[in-house]
Formats: structure tokens, C-alpha cells, sequence
């Protein structure tokens, strides 16, 4: 079966995803002229229409050269799987512009979703594809006790610096298919060096680099400067830590590690939260989230790869009927956000992901109410405890941060929707606690149910909630909603006595099936699904604020340099020297001396390159302006992290309905 696909400059294409360490190998047997003319001949490539036959993916270059890409399992693997037909192959510029193409997949090489080891065991690593001039010899240390860097370490963390350095000084405009390849070839001789956490920041850079220079919708500059800020940073700390020649386990942790170990944990008698919809450029799936009796988070997945954008979505939405991946339950994602398990020889992760090995076993057991024990007591945490705890375990390395370490329990009261933003667009906000929190939906795409049901709670204000979301670091409170349910003293109109249904606030009236708890991303609410009391019977609520407005204290005049760096590069950031001598003024008048420092600092770097005797610049490694990035941006985020623990913890009088 044959499937035709066509291109289109700027959209997802249906391409194959491919290995990062065969897009540096393609692209370094270019040469130097053939590399000159990458970006273009990617360019137009993508414009090709492009024709699936089984695992091969045909594109037409030309009336004489067909391009192939042998993908099994829709992620090509080696650099041998990629055949073009033109005399100059394999040294030719239409495999490397299709390698630039492919979107970059995810994982280590072989990587399966795949269960649990027995208990107790730790799964054994995949074999790795490995670079012509890869370091085969380097060490794969994942012992917590492993000792200081070795020398294959060491050479790979000054090259990982020193090619990130050079795409923060490019900026996402001069970081080119050349120099992302380079920033590739560097992440793989880091991984082959054990140094998995490093590696697996800088694919993530150039993943977010390519969705910048494409206009992709999903691109966020903030996570480009979240991501070259972590690479930087552990190549940072790596170095400082050969230099000083110190071991145990903070060295390890900046390791990290090539696959999720699971221990066993015994007995669990697990209780269904809520499930997330997971859409990423090559997977897509569902996340779904449950208690034990202790009170402790666990997580259970299905996610699988996906080569159609257009498809990505319903796969998503599917998933959360599939049956749950755990011994011989037989329920869906879906059922078990309102019901049990019973398990038995179950084995977990660091993270909190349960495995689902041979010796597991599990069966359907009585789910519990949002308001009753063992669930209740996640809403009986502070608001401004938890936080501070989502903070904390934002700046964890995921393999080890606690599961659902970043998510909000919270019980709210819907204010309104106000206008916000530059367009306008409304924004709902709710009362928690005499606080008013900017509730967004968990994600944009119109394919999943977030924004919808986001609309609809907006005509429903009075309404409460308790709520499940993801905090938003902010300079005033937001919350990123996954899933709502009834509030503690919640009583639907139909339970009361005729005289009393007409509600005197609005309600959450859910079906029964429901539980009381909606997945906001894989469910859509109804107009039903809300007992909104008569019009002239709602009482007026305070007055709405304005919605969240620019923060008093002026971060954003630092953060607006940093991340002009990162998109403009260091050229374009040295231009604005002059202009930011105000910024500094502002900063020192906030009482944020140390703010206006780094900015001086930054700029100084950005201006300050080395020349010859004719004035010329000459060849720099940018590590001077790297490290006063690496600084200032550092600074913004723990200053903003500050200001966002700040803002739960003040009440805005009046606003109580």
C-alpha cells in the first residue's frame, strides 16, 4: 500500500523521525561547499512530495533521482538507510538535507516502551550506533558512587561546551543544519561517554532550534532558553567538577542515567486521579495518574510513535481507551481515573512510573472520590506549600523527579473570564484562597478537548472546583488545568428536594459514570453538564482585576536580553549596548543590583571580541560570552522562581466571591 504525502513549507510534514547521531554522520561526509548549500536544499526538499510504501519513504528529487528512507518502525536508524540515486551519493547534499528534514526521535537507539525488568532489575542498556570518530572505549558508569571524569569524559564535555557556546553565539537565525549536526555529533560522543542527562539536553536544543527557524505553532522561546541554559549549565558543572577532581554522587547526578531503573515496591493498592492527553512532533499518547494508600503519585503510560501530524491528536485521544499495561488488568486509561487496582510484585521508578514486567500482577479494585482519603489529602497541603514544592521539583532531572512533583491540588472558585494579551483573548480566573489564580488550558491543540472545556467553565462563574493543574511559572499565579471535579460539599440538584433544585451558584451536575471528575484534555464537558441557577438569582461577584498584569519588580528587562541572545545571537545582542544603559538604571533603582551587574556583564561580553592587528575579528570560542549568558540567565530564573513562590502567598482583598 502506497501512500502519498505532500510537503508544505512551514507545516508538519509527514516525515520519518531519525536518529541523531545519523543526521551528524550524514551531514559531516558533506563537503564544505556541499555544506554551504544545506539549509536551501532542506528548504526545497520539504517542499517535495513524498510517497510511503510499507518502512520506505520515497521522495521524488528530481524527473531522474529518487531519495529513500528505510524507517522500521518509522525512525531511521543508520546512516545505510538513507539511499539516493544521484552520482555524487552517498557524499551528496540531498541525503543530508533529508536527514535535516526528519524530525529527530526520541530515546535512545532501539528504545522501546517496554516493561518492567523483573524486581528488582534494572533493564540492561540498548546496543548504541556509533560515530566514525566516536570514543568506542568510553566508560558507561551509571553507579550513584562512579568516580571523577575520565579522559573520554572530559573531551566530551569541552566539545558539548564548546559547540553550544558557538549556537548561543549564532543565535536561532545563524544556527544552520551544519551547526545543529555539529551540536548532534557532539551530544552522541557525550552519551557514548556515559554522560546521558548532557546528551540528551542538546538533541532537545537542536529539536527546539529546528522548531524556531520553522515557525512550528508548539515552539516556546522559553523552552529554547530553559534548554540551552541546561546544557550550558552541565557542561559547566561537569568541567568545574575535572577540574577539581571531585566523585560521588552530585557528579553522577550530572551524569545521569540511559534508561529508567525500577525497584521493586512491593504490594499497591492504587486509586485512579485523573489521565493527560501526550502529544509531542513524534509521539503521542496518554499519561495517566494514580494514588496509593500512602498518598504517593504514580504514573502509568501508553505512548507510541506516530509519522502523521494530522493523526497525532485522535492517537492521542485513543489511547485513553486502550487497556492499562499493568498484570492482567482489564480496563482502560479512561475507567481507571475512576476506579482500582490491586497490585501485586510491583516494580516503579525513581520517577514514579510503574512498570509492567511478567511478574506483576494486578486486578480491578474500588476506585475513591476526589474528596475522600487517600486523594483528599493532596488538597490538604497549603496552596503556597505546594508551590513551593513544584518549584523544587521543577529544577530535579526528570529521572528523578518526584511523580507529580509539579502538579496542583486546589480547590477554586470561577471569577470570570477577562480579557488578556496582547489580542485580547480571555482569560479565566478563579479564586483560590483569596488568591486569584489565571487558570490556561494544558494545550493549544484544537484537537484535544482543553481549550473547549476552558470556554465553557468561563460561562459559569461562582462555579467551585476542585481542581488538578500544572503551576506556571509566573509572576502572578497560573495554572495549567487537567482535570476538574466536584468540590467537598458539593450536592447535584438532583439530589435535593424539589423545592431546593434550583441552584442558587452554579454546580458541576456530572453523570454518574463520571464519578464526579471530568479529564479535561480527553473529555468534553457539556452545557448539561453545568446547573447554572436562574440569571437575576446569581449574586454580583467583586469586581474582576484586570487580569494578570506586568510584574512590579522589573526581571523582564534582564530576561528580554537573554533571550534576545538566543534568537538573535551575539551580534545582534552587542547592537543594543547602548540602548540597555536605561534597562541597567532600572534594575539598580528595583534593588536589583546584582540583576544589573549580570546585564553590564552580558553586553560587555557580547561587544567585547578578539581582533587582529587590523582590527578583524578573528576566531572566538565564545566561552567568555557563554558563561555571562550562562549567569544572567540563571539569575532571571531564580529570580523568577522567587517571584512566583511570592505571588501564591498574596491575597488580593475583595476578591473573595
Amino acid at each position: 500500500m502506497t501512500e502519498a504525502v505532500q510537503g508544505v513549507t512551514g507545516s508538519r510534514v509527514q516525515w520519518p523521525a531519525v536518529r541523531p547521531e545519523v543526521v551528524a554522520e550524514v551531514v559531516a561526509g558533506l563537503s564544505a561547499r556541499l555544506q554551504k548549500r544545506l539549509d536551501g536544499a532542506a528548504a526545497k526538499l520539504a517542499e517535495r512530495p513524498v510517497e510511503r510504501t510499507g518502512e520506505d519513504w520515497r521522495i521524488a528529487v528530481d524527473e531522474e533521482t529518487e531519495l529513500v528512507l528505510h524507517a522500521p518502525g518509522g525512525v531511521v536508524a543508520t546512516s545505510g538507510d538513507v539511499r539516493c540515486g544521484c552520482l555524487l551519493a552517498p557524499a551528496c547534499v540531498h541525503r543530508a538535507a533529508a536527514v535535516t528534514v526528519c524530525p529527530l526521535a526520541d530515546g535512545e537507539p532501539s528504545e522501546q516502551v517496554e516493561p518492567a525488568p523483573a524486581e528488582g532489575q534494572p533493564p540492561t542498556s540498548a546496543p548504541t550506533a556509533a560515530l566514525p570518530d566516536a570514543p568506542h572505549d568510553a566508560p558507561h558508569d551509571d553507579d550513584p558512587a562512579a568516580g571523577t571524569l575520565g579522559a573520554a569524559e572530559r573531551a566530551a564535555v569541552d566539545l558539548l561546551h564548546r559547540v553550544a557556546s558557538a549556537a548561543l553565539a549564532a543565535g536561532v537565525g545563524g544556527a544552520g543544519a551544519v551547526l545543529q549536526a555539529e551540536l548532534l555529533r557532539a551530544a552522541h560522543r557525550a552519551r557514548l561517554a556515559g554522560l546521558h542527562r548532557p546528551a540528551a539536553a542538546a538533541v532537545a536544543v537542536v529539536t527546539r532550534i529546528r522548531a524556531a527557524r520553522s515557525g512550528e505553532p508548539d515552539h516556546r522561546l522559553a523552552d529554547l532558553v530553559a534548554g540551552l541554559r541546561e546544557v550550558l549549565g552541565l557542561s559547566t558543572a561537569l568541567s568545574a567538577a575535572a577540574a577539581a577532581d571531585t566523585a560521588g554522587p552530585g557528579v553522577a547526578a550530572l551524569r545521569g542515567t540511559a534508561r529508567q531503573v525500577y525497584t521493586a515496591a512491593g504490594g499497591l493498592r492504587l486509586y485512579g486521579l485523573f489521565s493527560e492527553p501526550v502529544l509531542t512532533a513524534t509521539h503521542a499518547g496518554v499519561l495517566t495518574w494514580a494514588v496509593d494508600a500512602g498518598g504517593g503519585l504514580h504514573t502509568m503510560a501508553e505512548i507510541m510513535p506516530h509519522t502523521d501530524a494530522a493523526a497525532a491528536a485522535p492517537q492521542a485521544v485513543g489511547a485513553g481507551n486502550r487497556a492499562v499495561r499493568l498484570g492482567d488488568a482489564m480496563l482502560s486509561h479512561r475507567e481507571f481515573t475512576r476506579a482500582g487496582l490491586a497490585v501485586q510484585g510491583a516494580t516503579r521508578s525513581a520517577a514514579g512510573r510503574l512498570g509492567a514486567g511478567a511478574s506483576v500482577r494486578a486486578v480491578r479494585a474500588a476506585g475513591a472520590a476526589w474528596t475522600a482519603e487517600p486523594a483528599a489529602r493532596l488538597w490538604a497541603e497549603p496552596p503556597a506549600a505546594q508551590v513551593a514544592r513544584a518549584l523544587g521539583a521543577a529544577a530535579l532531572p526528570p529521572e528523578v523527579r518526584p511523580a507529580g512533583g509539579e502538579l496542583l491540588f486546589l480547590d477554586v472558585t470561577l471569577l470570570g473570564a477577562v480579557p488578556h494579551g496582547p489580542g485580547g483573548e480571555p482569560s479565566l480566573l478563579a479564586d483560590c484562597g483569596g488568591v486569584v489564580v489565571a487558570l490556561r488550558a494544558a494545550h493549544d491543540h484544537p484537537g484535544l478537548a482543553h481549550r473547549g472545556n476552558l470556554a465553557l467553565l468561563a460561562t459559569a462563574p461562582g462555579l467551585r472546583l476542585r481542581v488538578i493543574g500544572r503551576l506556571e511559572r509566573s509572576a502572578r499565579p497560573e495554572l495549567r488545568l487537567l482535570a476538574v471535579g466536584e468540590p467537598p460539599s458539593a450536592q447535584p440538584p438532583e439530589d435535593r428536594a424539589p423545592e431546593e433544585r434550583a441552584p442558587e451558584a452554579p454546580v458541576l451536575a456530572l453523570p454518574a459514570d463520571r464519578a464526579g471528575r471530568v479529564n479535561l484534555g480527553l473529555e468534553r464537558l457539556q452545557t448539561a453538564d453545568l446547573a447554572l441557577p436562574p440569571r437575576e438569582a446569581v449574586p454580583p461577584l467583586a469586581a474582576l482585576p484586570a487580569g494578570p498584569l506586568p510584574p512590579s519588580t522589573p526581571v523582564h528587562l534582564l530576561s528580554r536580553r537573554v533571550e534576545q541572545a538566543v534568537t538573535g545571537g551575539r551580534a545582534v545582542l552587542a547592537l543594543g549596548t547602548g540602548a540597555a544603559r536605561g534597562d541597567r538604571a532600572r534594575l539598580r533603582s528595583a534593588g536589583l543590583a546584582t540583576g544589573a551587574a549580570l546585564l553590564e556583564g552580558l553586553l560587555g561580553a557580547a561587544v567585547d571580541q578578539p581582533r587582529d592587528v587590523f582590527g578583524r575579528v578573528v576566531a572566538d570560542d565564545h566561552d567568555a560570552f557563554a558563561a555571562a549568558w550562562l549567569a544572567a540567565a540563571w539569575y532571571e530564573e531564580e529570580l523568577a522562581s522567587a517571584l512566583c513562590a511570592t505571588a501564591w502567598t498574596q491575597e488580593v482583598p475583595g476578591n473573595r466571591p
